[in-house]
């Protein structure tokens, strides 16, 4: 009776996982780094992942969606602000917003924004996103790996987007 209820308990959880679009983090794994300082934030948008460097040359790396043709950006940033479930709005001053915590709300379970031009690295309610050429510009990243990536970089954090 108790394996049942076990079973039944961790399905559910799955369950709600994956609904959450949490499902993606599987895909995070350890991989060789050279050439960064432990801290940084590599984004290759010609490979759609996401480096977290970590001392020893080594780096944790998620998959991302990035920015659409003309709307990429590459270069040097830092993050300036950290936000969990963040609200959304369309542009600074417009009426159209999504509040925080909404499962329409396109930022996901967390954001990190920037201080170059209008861009985060952020979650999303779209895991199917993860892997394509799909933002203005922000890095979608799936909820868990947002959040994980969230503890790990502090205010200040080097970010480099790179092709």
């Amino acid at each position: 009776m108790f394996s049942r209820r076990l079973a039944l308990v961790a399905a559910a959880a799955v369950a709600f996982l994956f609904t959450q679009g949490l499902h993606g983090a599987q895909a995070r794994d350890i991989v060789a780094m050279r050439g960064y300082a432990p801290g940084s934030i590599i984004v290759s948008t010609s490979q759609r992942m996401l480096y977290f460097v970590l001392p020893g040359e080594r780096a944790v790396r998620y998959p991302v969606g990035v920015g659409r043709a003309g709307l990429a950006w590459h270069g040097h940033a830092r993050i300036a602000r950290k936000d969990l479930r963040p609200q959304w709005s369309s542009n600074p001053g417009r009426s159209e917003w999504i509040p925080s915590g909404s499962p329409r709300n396109p930022m996901g379970a967390a954001a990190m924004g920037l201080d170059r031009g209008n861009y985060a690295i952020h979650g999303t309610n779209d895991p199917s996103s993860i892997g394509g050429y799909v933002s203005h510009g922000c890095i979608r990243m799936h909820n868990q790996d947002v959040l994980d990536l969230y503890y790990r970089a502090p205010i200040g954090t080097n970010v480099y987007v790179v092709q």
